[in-house]
């Protein structure tokens, strides 16, 4: 038997054949999927993708209506896990959520057990702070430092830095002792990225001029929130045996670049896919995030809405004008 209410409230996008209608609606329990656990959502957060969601050509929701939110944050209300139990604080994020299946915008949501994440020494509101751009963030860190990043060796780049994923890669890095430069179009930005941790700062002119195949090697790592406007630059720059990990495609997925970085310099350019990461490696990473992986000043300086004043900030997500992270009170 269901904790659920026959009803609650829900930020639904319904598409139809030459238009998407968007806003706040009496959700009913049984339109919900079926699943392991269920959960009172306190909060979510806005990223690029659940702008797209509910946008007419946004191609990104495969379900309709939709309840977007990739990402989400509360308590266990029923669960036929015994792992997961009932009180618990729990999150989770990815795999179908809010793209192909009913998302974080909502009052009360049933979730799969194989995509519950315990929350152990962060709150819901700090979880979702993190977010899944946090979440991509702490992913791309540790991709670097598995291929061998260490503190001391060099500076690391981050593009995108006022972003989500930007943003807390700048804090994770400084946190952990890394010399961090961060490229951001946004000069008003600076001072907030170098309370963050960044001691180094490139131009949107400097990231995105043509170059030489192979420039000078400056960096011993990057992480990419950008796409193809400043990945043919990180390229050309690192240091021999550097590694990028990239996982924005903001400015467009055409790659334009050449393979003399990858012969020459021995190079590597890893993607970072949130998606589809196994729910134990999951985990692990978000046990990280409270501890060794926590960012400078979690859950500070935040946008907050609610789900009355979601639409501001999903609208200012897509035309690239939010700038650090959005979170959602949905409780």
């Amino acid at each position: 038997m269901t904790a659920i209410p026959a009803t609650f409230r829900a930020y639904v996008a319904d598409r139809f054949d030459d238009h998407l209608e968007r806003g706040i609606r009496e959700f009913h329990e049984p339109d919900l999927p079926p699943g392991e656990v269920e959960i009172r959502v306190e909060w979510s957060s806005v990223n690029f993708k659940d702008g797209l969601a509910t946008k007419f050509d946004g191609k990104v929701a495969r379900i309709s209506p939709l309840i977007p939110g990739i990402d989400l944050a509360g308590e266990v209300v029923a669960s036929e896990d015994a792992s997961i139990p009932l009180g618990a604080s729990v999150l989770a994020h990815g795999y179908d959520l809010g793209v192909a299946r009913h998302g974080g915008y909502a009052e009360y949501q049933r979730v799969p057990a194989g995509w519950i994440v315990p929350l152990t020494g962060l709150t819901a509101k700090e979880a979702m702070a993190i977010g899944t751009a946090g979440f991509t963030a702490a992913m791309s860190v540790v991709a670097l430092e598995e291929r061998g990043l260490t503190p001391g060796d060099g500076p690391v780049l981050v593009t995108g830095a006022s972003g989500g994923v930007g943003g807390t890669a700048v804090a994770i890095l400084g946190q952990r002792g890394h010399e961090v430069w961060a490229a951001t179009g946004k000069e008003d930005e600076i001072p907030r990225l170098r309370e963050l941790g960044a001691t180094g700062f490139l131009t949107r002119d400097e990231m995105t001029v043509e170059g030489k195949p192979l420039e000078s090697a400056r960096w011993a790592g990057a992480v990419d929130a950008v796409g193809a406007a400043t990945i043919p630059y990180v390229l050309r720059t690192l240091r021999p045996g550097a590694t990028v990990a990239a996982s924005g495609n903001a400015s467009g997925p055409k790659l334009d670049a050449t393979v003399l970085p990858f012969i020459l310099r021995g190079v590597a350019m890893l993607g970072m896919d949130s998606v589809l990461v196994p729910i134990e490696r999951r985990r692990r990473i978000w046990d990280r995030l409270a501890t060794d992986l926590r960012p400078r000043s979690v859950g500070a300086n935040v946008t907050e809405l609610t789900l009355d004043t979601l639409e501001e900030g999903l609208d200012a997500i897509v035309a690239g004008e939010a700038r650090g992270r959005w979170v959602v009170r949905i409780a």
